[in-house]
């Protein structure tokens, strides 16, 4: 936790309410995002309970598995959500737009992506395990299923694995993108869960925050937001009502079981929405539009995948693939924070109090200064800036300047509470400086030491010539009826 982080959380104890620790929202919340809230079987991987899924806030649909034990049963669960999910992921399929690369082939991209709205962590990863148990069932063979299930289960595996990129928000998960935004005056642990989040965020007119988070806590009041479900709700409600459709599976009993697990979903539904409208109404930064049109760039190049006919993801990576997915991990996690503090003073602040970045005014300014004589000359103006910063960067570092995107410079003296710096980009290509390219006396500047520039691929073998002491070449993956035999599924 950050200095101002603990200090916000500080002040929402004293205050009772939720502090903004960012000036504006860092994610993209789509028009219409599709909410899914999963619940689980207690006790199971991936044995689903229920889903309350949709994208209209007013009219959800409730699927539900009678006996999640049932293996005919669970794979109906997931037809069921296929006809949800499909006809939303498929809907973004069909616009295209040519997108002109530089040095290279236009292309092809779709004009928006779809959006999962799921609780909270676990949640993410438990549709990652749903995707997982469906993503390599068959039409056919020794356990058919409805042919969609597949292709559910890829495009599940997909927004969960997707989910883990940093500043991807195709699965976004509503805790974290909330905390990403307001501290509240309890623990990062205890901010897990969303109806005590919000209520130190958006407590009920006349409550405190910290009141409206200790009603959170009462199951009977906000269930959890899934996936796993109150061990009081499993045992008195939950388990007298799976009994019932096992000695009589009527529609009675099935839907006894609907409306409880209803009670269960509806609390977390309407939070959901509420999440989203939170965050909408924040002010958007200026890289969240370039986040998602990566993001909508993945999304067609999974589409792509698909129509080609490629197999399913694999269950686990081979040694050259699991370390280009960390690097490229490394490198989305360094840039966005780089992205976040560019784009927002609050996330700025925590990098001046490190010493990483400083602000200041501008006491003296050289724009006409140089180095070199004759063809080598170069155009190097000088800036002096004095800071109240602690500064922790040596001379010789280089530095970049949120308010000029593109500006560079390098840092030559450190006196004191002055700067002196040198101007080695974003001056234009004239003899003299652009005009407004170098910060004039009296001007308000900030530097720092992060910097978003491009980095290149890790160098990894090809897969081919993985060496033996990392389990040698990945065996091509070969579709079999021993794909639907997983022992957890």
């Amino acid at each position: 936790m950050s200095t101002l982080t603990a200090l916000a959380r500080l002040r929402a104890i004293r205050d009772g309410a939720a502090q903004p620790i960012t000036t504006v929202r860092h994610c993209h919340i789509a028009p219409h995002p599709m909410v899914f809230i999963p619940l689980k079987l207690a006790g199971e991987a991936a044995a689903p309970l229920a889903a309350m899924v949709g994208t209209d806030p007013d009219h959800p649909r409730l699927l539900v598995v009678p006996q999640p034990r049932n293996r005919d049963l669970r794979f109906a669960f997931a037809a069921e959500l296929a006809e949800v999910l499909l006809p939303y992921v498929e809907g973004f399929e069909k616009t295209t737009e040519t997108v002109e690369r530089k040095g290279g082939e236009p292309y092809e991209r779709c004009l928006d992506a779809p959006q999962l709205l799921v609780p909270n962590r676990p949640a993410a990863a438990f549709t990652g395990l749903l995707g997982r148990s469906t993503r390599f069932r068959r039409a056919d063979g020794p356990y058919p299923v409805h042919p969609s299930v597949p292709l559910l289960g890829r495009w599940l595996t997909y927004f969960a694995d997707r989910s883990r990129q940093p500043g991807s928000c195709l699965l976004l998960v509503a805790t974290e993108a909330l905390s990403m935004h307001w501290a509240t005056g309890q623990s990062g642990l205890e901010d897990a869960n969303l109806a005590a989040l919000l209520g130190w965020i958006a407590p009920p007119p006349g409550m405190s925050g910290r009141r409206a988070a200790e009603e959170a806590e009462d199951p009977l009041l906000w269930p959890p937001a899934g996936p796993a479900t109150d061990p009081g709700f499993d045992n008195e409600v939950l388990g007298p009502a799976v009994r019932a459709y096992e000695e009589a599976p009527t529609d009675h009993a099935v839907e006894r079981l609907t409306q409880a697990l209803r009670t269960q979903l509806e609390p977390t539904w309407r939070l959901m929405w509420q999440a989203a409208g939170l965050l909408r109404a924040l002010p958007e930064d200026g890289r969240v539009k370039d986040r998602w049109d990566a993001d909508r760039g993945s999304f067609t190049r999974f589409v792509e995948r698909l129509a080609e006919g490629g197999p399913p993801q694999a269950r686990r990576d081979g040694a050259v693939g699991a370390a280009a997915r960390l690097a490229g991990l490394e490198r989305a996690r360094a840039s966005y924070d780089v992205q976040r503090a560019y784009d927002d003073p609050l996330i700025m602040a925590e990098y001046r109090l490190t010493g990483e970045a400083f602000a200041g005014t501008v006491t003296d300014a050289d724009p006409e200064h140089t180095e070199g004589e004759g063809r080598s000359r170069k155009l190097r103006p000088l800036i002096t800036v004095r800071t109240d910063d602690p500064v922790r960067l040596a001379p010789g570092a280089t530095v970049g300047s949120p308010d000029r995107r593109g500006h560079a410079a390098e840092i030559v003296e450190i006196a004191g509470d002055e700067i002196t710096l040198k101007i080695t980009k974003g001056m234009g290509r004239g003899r003299t400086p652009a005009p407004g390219a170098v910060p004039e006396p009296g001007e308000r500047v900030s530097y720092t030491s992060l910097t978003d520039d491009f980095q290149t691929s890790a160098a990894l073998p090809d897969p081919e010539r993985t060496p033996w002491t990392h389990g040698g070449p990945p065996e091509e993956y070969v579709p079999s009826d021993d794909d639907a035999q997983e022992e957890w599924s």
